[in-house]
């Protein structure tokens, strides 16, 4: 089996927020089969960039997607996170 996917980890981690904006990130590392730092960096990227805001609960963290944020690339920036999400589910 081929070893790269149509998408990245950064939409990975992305649609599993938006799925469940409570999972940990020991959870999503595993989910994606990505280590820990590399979803911490990649949270920090998607944060930067405006696509999620983290509020701590408690101990925990709970992610809010903005699913009225753009995707990136030009060929597809007139789609929107949250119609990238309809898609997948």
């Amino acid at each position: 089996m081929s070893s790269w996917t149509f998408l990245s980890n950064h939409a990975h981690v992305l649609l599993l927020l938006c799925e469940d904006p409570d999972l940990r990130m020991r959870d999503i590392a595993e989910k994606v089969d990505i280590t820990e730092r590399a979803v911490q960096r990649i949270v920090h990227d998607l944060v930067e960039e405006g696509y999620i805001a983290v509020r701590k609960e408690g101990r925990r963290n709970h992610y809010s997607p903005n699913l009225k944020a753009h995707l990136r690339h030009p060929i597809e920036e007139r789609v929107t996170i949250g119609a990238l999400a309809a898609l997948i589910s």
